[in-house]
C-alpha cells in the first residue's frame, strides 16, 4: 500500500496565520508524526510525503506526486480559519459540489495558493479560485472513488470526536483542486481553527499535533484492513460463481482495489449524478421505477455500467441522464446509484460502456454475484 501524506502550504506560502502560529508549521508537525506512526507499526506501507521540509510544492505537483506513486490513498492536511474568534472545531472534505456558501470559502481559501504559481491560469485552464462561476466544473465530478473517501474521511471524524473536546463539524464535499487531481481516494482534513486563540495554541503543541496525527492514524488501520486481501483471488472466486450461474467462460477480469463496501458518512452535503441539472428532480410513485433490492438477483450473476451515485435521488429518466434510455436507480445503504444494462458477459457489457463513457467517461463496469455489487477494472 502506498500513502501519500500532503502537508498544505509551504515556504513562501505560510497558509493561515493566528496569533503567530502558522498553518504551514503545525500542518508539517501533524504531517510528520502521522508518517512516523505508519511506518512504525505498518513497515510494509510505503509513505510518501509531498513535503518534508518548509518548502512551497505547487499544488498541482502534489496530485502528481500521488499518481506517479500510484498511490492508494492522498491525505491532505489543513488548519482552518474564518468566521468569527469564537469558531472551533475539526472537518474532513472530500472531492464534491459545495452546498453552502461556508464550504465555497473553504474551497477558496485552500485553492488559493495556485495564485502563487506562475502561468497558473495556463496550468489550471483558467481557473480562477475567487470565481465562483469557476466551481460550476464540480458539478460535473463523478468520483469513482467517492464511497471509499467518505468512509475514510467519516472514520476520521469519529476518531476527533473521541479524542478531542473541539467541536466536530463533520464530513463535507467542496471543489478542492488537490482532490480533484488526484485518482484515488482522497480526504483533505481541516484540524482545527487558528483563528481561535485556545485552538491555534493547541495545534503549536507536540500534544495537539500527536492526537491530530493519532486520529488519522487510528482512522487509517481501518481504511487499511478493509482495503487488505487477495483481489485476484477475489475475481477469481466471482468468475467461478459466475460460471456456475450461465454454463459459460467468461472473460476474466481482474477487480482492482477500489471494492470497499462504504461506511454510513456523517455529512448533509449530497452529490449529484447529473451533469446538466443542479438540483435533481423529485421522486413520485408515478414517474420513479421500484428501487432494486438484493434478494431480486439471489442466484445470478451479471455485468452492469455505473453511471454515478449520490444520496438524493433523481428519477432514471433520459431527460436526466443525456438521452440514455434505460437507466435503472438501486439503493444501497445511504446511496442511490445508477447503472445501465444487465448482460451475461463481460464482451457484451464493454460494448455498452464503449457507447456510455462518450457521455459518462467516469463511467465503469461493476458486476453483480448473488447481490453482492462489485467494481471491476474496465481497462482489461
Amino acid at each position: 500500500m502506498v500513502v501519500i501524506i500532503d502537508p498544505g502550504h509551504g515556504g513562501k506560502d505560510p497558509g493561515a496565520i493566528g496569533y503567530g502560529i502558522r498553518e504551514k508549521d503545525v500542518v508539517l508537525g501533524i504531517g510528520l508524526k502521522l508518517g512516523r506512526l505508519m511506518n512504525e507499526n505498518y513497515p510494509e506501507v510505503h509513505v510518501v510525503f509531498t513535503r518534508s521540509t518548509d518548502v512551497f510544492v505547487p499544488l498541482i505537483d502534489r496530485s502528481k506526486i500521488a499518481n506517479k506513486n500510484k498511490a492508494d490513498l492522498f491525505i491532505s492536511i489543513h488548519a482552518n480559519s474564518g468566521g468569527t474568534p469564537a469558531t472551533t472545531g475539526t472537518e474532513t472534505f472530500v472531492l464534491g459540489l459545495h452546498r453552502s456558501k461556508e464550504n465555497l470559502e473553504v474551497a477558496k481559501k485552500e485553492n488559493s495558493v495556485i495564485l502563487l504559481e506562475e502561468d497558473y491560469s495556463k496550468t489550471y485552464e483558467g481557473f480562477d479560485p475567487n470565481s465562483s462561476e469557476s466551481y460550476i466544473m464540480f458539478e460535473l465530478v463523478q468520483d469513482i472513488y467517492m464511497d471509499q473517501s467518505l468512509s475514510f474521511a467519516d472514520a476520521i471524524q469519529h476518531q476527533f470526536k473521541s479524542r478531542l473536546s473541539t467541536s466536530n463539524r463533520g464530513v463535507k464535499q467542496a471543489g478542492l483542486l488537490v482532490l480533484r487531481q488526484s485518482s484515488m481516494p482522497s480526504v483533505l482534513v481541516e484540524a482545527g481553527f487558528l483563528s481561535n486563540h485556545g485552538e491555534a495554541n493547541y495545534l503549536s503543541t507536540e500534544e495537539g499535533q500527536r492526537t491530530i496525527a493519532l486520529s488519522i492514524f487510528e482512522a487509517f488501520k481501518k481504511f487499511k484492513a478493509k482495503n487488505e486481501g487477495n483481489p485476484t483471488a477475489i475475481a477469481d472466486k466471482n468468475q467461478r460463481s459466475a460460471n456456475n450461474s450461465r454454463n459459460t467462460e467468461p472473460e476474466r477480469v481482474q477487480q482492482p482495489r477500489d471494492t470497499v463496501k462504504p461506511e454510513k458518512a456523517e455529512t448533509t452535503e449530497q452529490k449529484s449524478v447529473e451533469p446538466d441539472k443542479t438540483e435533481p428532480l423529485q421522486e413520485t410513485p408515478q414517474t420513479t421505477k421500484p428501487e432494486t433490492t438484493d434478494t431480486e438477483v439471489q442466484g445470478t450473476t451479471y455485468y452492469s455500467v455505473q453511471i454515478g451515485a449520490n444520496t438524493t435521488p433523481i428519477e432514471p429518466v433520459p431527460g436526466n441522464f443525456k438521452g440514455l434510455k434505460n437507466v435503472r436507480r438501486e439503493k444501497t445503504d445511504k446511496y442511490y446509484r445508477y447503472y445501465i444494462g444487465k448482460e451475461t458477459s463481460v464482451e457484451e457489457i464493454k460494448e455498452t460502456w464503449k457507447q456510455i463513457k462518450l457521455k459518462f467517461p467516469q463511467s465503469f463496469i461493476v458486476s453483480f454475484v448473488d447481490g453482492k455489487r462489485i467494481i471491476l477494472d474496465s481497462s482489461k
